[in-house]
């Protein structure tokens, strides 16, 4: 089923697994990209290959000219009203690696929306320049939306969600499960592993996503370590439960450092605080990465975060190869480079170039 098959009142009803089911062309690609639920095992493994292979390709000259020689035809929207610099950069370097030609809006204060114009006016207008809209907004929502409007539209071009509101950040989940299954290859994959999300775990997107993507492996172990007023949410539990996961719900970090296989830290999320310095009053401090944790960490285990950064992982560990967030944040680049060569369907192309 497509989004023309569906009224926007209904779909917004639908829970995310529904609403899945209308977000793939025919052949199972992805057309919008909006939530993890649209991902299954086989769809995860693909994408990682695919990113690997387009990673080797970009090291050489012959193999970076192939791949910027794919798309030079589309052209991307980066409508980015949430400040970001990694997924903004990211997306930008993900285009121009298969040759896409971008545009921005950044601050709708720049764009017809200051004179009072509605957002589902604004996309309609990227859409009729730009053959996909990247977005990241604060709204809750709102990437759902556009993406059924433009469905139904004279001209309907894929939404990719970069970042909506509090409810899910798919491309960064996509990259967080890229960076785990290059870190487990030789460890079994991602099977089996024990994953600690730590922090603010309430109002991260990127927790929600990836809690939600772990679904599709066999015997995770999920445990969240928060302050009671920043633990996970109960809709985030009932995906678990839905799926048999064994988790864990906590408030003591260093009692868990030694069973992870990965520890997924996160900043205080206080952009959200319903008034101005409500999240300061959280003793946030005993839910940071210690140095002297390194040795009670097991050697093949691995340090993660969206980023950016506060003071919850000191920078004295950045050097650990078992800090994977900084080629986390890299794995991002190609990841997203392999989700859009995946949309607009030159994959096969990808997997058959002969460098030789």
């Amino acid at each position: 089923m497509a989004l023309t098959d569906i009224a926007w009142e209904a779909f917004y009803e639908l829970d995310p697994v529904a609403k899945s089911r209308h977000l793939n062309q025919d052949d199972g690609r992805p057309f919008h990209t909006l939530m993890t639920q649209q991902f299954d095992r086989a769809a995860l493994d693909t994408l990682g290959e695919l990113a690997t292979r387009v990673r080797f390709l970009a090291k050489t000259k012959e193999g970076m000219a192939f791949l910027s020689d794919l798309l030079p035809h589309r052209r991307a929207m980066l409508y980015f009203t949430q400040p970001s610099t990694r997924t903004f950069l990211s997306f930008c370097s993900a285009c121009e690696i298969l040759g896409m030609r971008i545009g921005t809006v950044r601050n709708t204060a720049t764009s017809s929306e200051l004179k009072g114009e509605t957002k589902d006016d604004s996309v309609r207008t990227f859409s009729s320049y730009f053959d996909c809209v990247i977005m990241r907004t604060q709204v809750g929502g709102l990437a759902e939306r556009m993406a059924w409007v433009l469905s139904n539209s004279e001209r309907p071009v894929p939404i990719i969600n970069a970042g909506s509101g509090k409810d899910q950040h798919p491309t960064q989940a996509l990259l967080d499960v890229y960076t785990l299954q290059r870190s487990f290859e030789a460890r079994g994959g991602i099977d089996g592993k024990t994953v600690v999300f730590v922090g603010d775990l309430l109002r991260g997107r990127t927790v929600r996503s990836l809690s939600a993507l772990l679904t599709n492996y066999e015997g995770v172990r999920q445990v969240f370590i928060a302050p009671p007023q920043l633990q996970v949410a109960d809709d985030v539990l009932a995906i678990l439960d839905a799926h048999s996961v064994d988790y864990r719900l906590g408030d003591t970090l260093e009692s868990v450092v030694p069973e992870a296989d990965a520890i997924y830290m996160t900043r205080v999320q206080d952009e959200w605080d319903a008034e101005a310095g409500e999240s300061a009053k959280i003793d946030i401090e005993r839910f940071w990465f210690r140095e002297a944790y390194l040795s009670q960490l097991k050697s093949d285990a691995v340090i993660m975060h969206p980023l950016p950064r506060r003071h919850e992982i000191p920078a004295a560990i950045d050097n650990d190869p078992r800090a994977m967030y900084w080629r986390q944040m890299r794995n991002g680049m190609w990841i997203r480079a392999a989700l859009i060569a995946t949309i607009f369907g030159c994959d096969g192309e990808i997997n058959a170039f002969d460098e030789a």
